[in-house]
């Protein structure tokens, strides 16, 4: 689940012109992290929200595949149907993904340093005992 995560978070974030996206750039760890530390609802709905990705293009597209198998170009007409769905639960899915994404993407250095922001430093893992 690990791997159809990054992969599809890495659709909702490609690489654009000057700025990396999560294709190029490694949301596992931060995923990992994620799956250790969130609350089971919030997994639950990020996992629930990579299913309805992958299994929607029959919906938004017509197209009877996995939005995996989908060529690139065909994903992101995908993806930006189903941001603009008229139906709520299908968008919400779609922030869940952005959410999530924005979190792996908004901290990594390429992209802080591409926006001139500051590094994050590296993470103490000490939250917990404060």
């Amino acid at each position: 689940m690990l791997q159809l995560t990054a992969w599809t978070l890495a659709r909702v974030f490609p690489t654009t012109p000057g700025l990396p996206g999560l294709d190029t750039l490694d949301a596992r760890p931060l995923l990992r992290r994620f799956n250790a530390e969130a609350p089971f609802t919030i997994r639950a709905a990020l996992w629930a929200s990579v299913v309805v990705f992958n299994l929607t293009p029959l919906l938004t597209l017509g197209i009877p595949l996995p939005a995996f198998l989908l060529p690139a170009s065909r994903v992101d007409a995908h993806a930006q149907k189903l941001a603009t769905s008229p139906f709520y639960m299908i968008r919400q899915t779609m922030l869940m993904l952005k959410t999530i994404g924005g979190l792996a993407w908004g901290a990594a250095p390429e992209v802080r340093q591409k926006l001139a922001m500051p590094i994050y430093p590296e993470d103490s893992g000490r939250w917990r005992q404060s």
